[in-house]
């Protein structure tokens, strides 16, 4: 069976032995200098927006060809970072794009050897926890009756910042106080258990849309806003890839950046066109005015540029989850990407 099937029939959490992750995070492996086919991720949700238009509407070959090349491009899916970061390591994915904490992770994890960094952000967007448990209105009221899904326990963005929000409300030290709790679930999955009211799961940190259509259920509520634990707007979705792939297709990189701003301006102007596309491409339950809704939703910016990605690994550093500190954001990303994030 072809891998990238496997990646998207199995997801990559066990495609890769941890020997060979080892043997990768030393270096090992050719770069591919201007790749024919280049070897695109993402994961569930309208955050994902700006990749399914450029897949949609072959952006990429189009900046690609501009570039003087002819290029083919694979899409995978993936339920989490953390198997999107094994197959980035093991040479059998180009470009990842996922939430801030499996990034910071892996940018933490490789400095010294593959040196992964940020090509671009996707966007800035409120996460938000929901609940359907009633005696459940803050962190504080979980128990160990509760089970919280989200992408990937401890490093996805919402497992992180759900730490960030344990250690405001219990203390310093009680960051992982509900870690117990979490369980790794795909978006998808974890709405359906969530709502079915036939599993564990009575909570989900998600992200758009999965969370706006769990708060149509008179059951649900809103427990916790990223934007609040954070103080304010923050990256959610970005885009990274290993120094080895960058240095080697330079042209490449500079397509996908292109690309990706045009994507970027197509759902700004057309954002009724651009809901449409992602309903029929992800056979989302939404309509076309919902989505809008939350693509055109006040909290959200449609920019390549980061934003507060600093908070997360402060506390990541602080956490012992990531060693290697940062004075400037510039730091996590390569040249080239935008520098400040559109207000």
């Amino acid at each position: 069976m072809a891998l990238g099937r496997l990646i998207r029939l199995c997801g990559a959490a066990a495609l890769v032995s941890a020997t060979l992750s080892a043997s990768l995070l030393a270096g090992s492996g050719a770069a591919r200098a201007e790749a024919p086919v280049v070897r695109l991720a993402k994961q569930f949700g309208i955050s994902y927006l700006p990749l399914t238009v450029m897949e949609e509407e072959k952006l990429l070959e189009k900046h690609a060809r501009r570039q003087g090349l002819e290029l083919k491009t694979e899409w995978l899916r993936f339920t989490g970072g953390s198997g999107m970061n094994e197959a980035l390591l093991s040479g059998n994915l180009d470009l990842a794009a996922g939430g801030v904490g499996p990034m910071l992770t892996i940018w933490g994890r490789t400095r010294g050897n593959l040196q992964v960094k940020g090509v671009a952000a996707l966007n800035a967007m409120p996460l938000w926890l929901v609940s359907v448990n009633p005696a459940v209105t803050s962190i504080k009221d979980f128990t160990d009756k509760d089970k919280i899904a989200l992408p990937t326990v401890k490093s996805s963005i919402q497992a992180i910042t759900l730490q960030m929000a344990a250690e405001k409300a219990f203390g310093p030290g009680q960051q992982g106080r509900l870690d117990p709790l979490t369980v790794s679930m795909g978006h998808p999955d974890a709405q359906t258990a969530m709502l079915g009211g036939r599993s564990e799961i009575t909570a989900h940190f998600g992200s758009p849309p999965f969370q706006e259509m769990e708060l149509k259920d008179p059951r649900a509520r809103k427990v916790l806003d990223s934007y609040d634990v954070l103080g304010g707007p923050h990256t959610f979705n970005l885009v990274w890839a290993s120094n080895r792939f960058v240095s080697a297709n330079p042209k490449i990189v500079a397509a996908f950046r292109g690309a990706l701003e045009e994507s970027l301006a197509l759902i700004k102007a057309e954002p009724a066109k651009v809901a449409t596309l992602w309903i029929k491409a992800e056979n989302a339950r939404l309509s076309e005015a919902e989505a809008v809704e939350i693509i055109q939703a006040p909290q959200t910016q449609w920019t390549s540029a980061p934003l507060n990605m600093l908070a997360y690994l402060d506390y990541m550093n602080r956490a012992g989850l990531v060693s290697a500190k940062a004075a400037d954001q510039g730091e996590l990303f390569f040249p080239g990407a935008a520098a400040k994030a559109e207000r």
